[in-house]
């Protein structure tokens, strides 16, 4: 995992629809970086669902992205199917180029370790999480450090 105060280099991704998407690097509000195994598997729809519900408790002040080595194809059809209100990115080529930058890349079976980041304005890592295998992340975490990084959201 990168360390808090870290400035991850930036790196080019490709949204589920298609467009190309710079992770990383200053940007205009503050974004939340959320790595996630599998598309489709279950720990990581259910965790993207309940982030989902509790996205509008702060979307007006944080851009949030969810990240996976899937291929563009296999994300577009997760997100169409699951209707996330947020950008799913794939890292499948080069494969896992994020994951590596953000030290999240299990190497050995080529997937994203459930690393999540917010990164402020200047693209500074500033809250991080990492969860076990299979236990997905609770959405209360990613209020409370939104909450740290911007104060209450109304």
């Amino acid at each position: 995992m990168l360390p808090l105060g870290s400035t991850p280099e930036s790196v080019s991704l490709t949204e589920h629809t298609g467009r190309p998407v710079t992770l990383g690097g200053p940007a205009a509000r503050p974004t939340l970086v959320v790595f996630v195994p599998f598309a489709f598997s279950p720990v990581c729809g259910d965790e993207l669902s309940r982030l989902n519900a509790t996205l509008p408790e702060f979307r007006a002040a944080v851009d949030v992205l969810a990240v996976s080595c899937d291929a563009v194809a296999t994300m577009r059809a997760w997100a169409e199917q699951s209707g996330f209100g947020f950008p799913l990115l794939s890292d499948f080529w080069p494969h896992g180029a994020a994951a590596r930058i953000y030290r999240v890349l299990d190497d050995d079976q080529g997937y994203a370790r459930r690393g999540s980041f917010l990164l402020d304005t200047e693209g500074v890592v500033r809250w991080s999480t990492l969860s076990p295998a299979g236990q997905g992340r609770d959405p209360q975490l990613y209020l409370d450090a939104v909450t740290a990084l911007i104060g209450p959201q109304r």
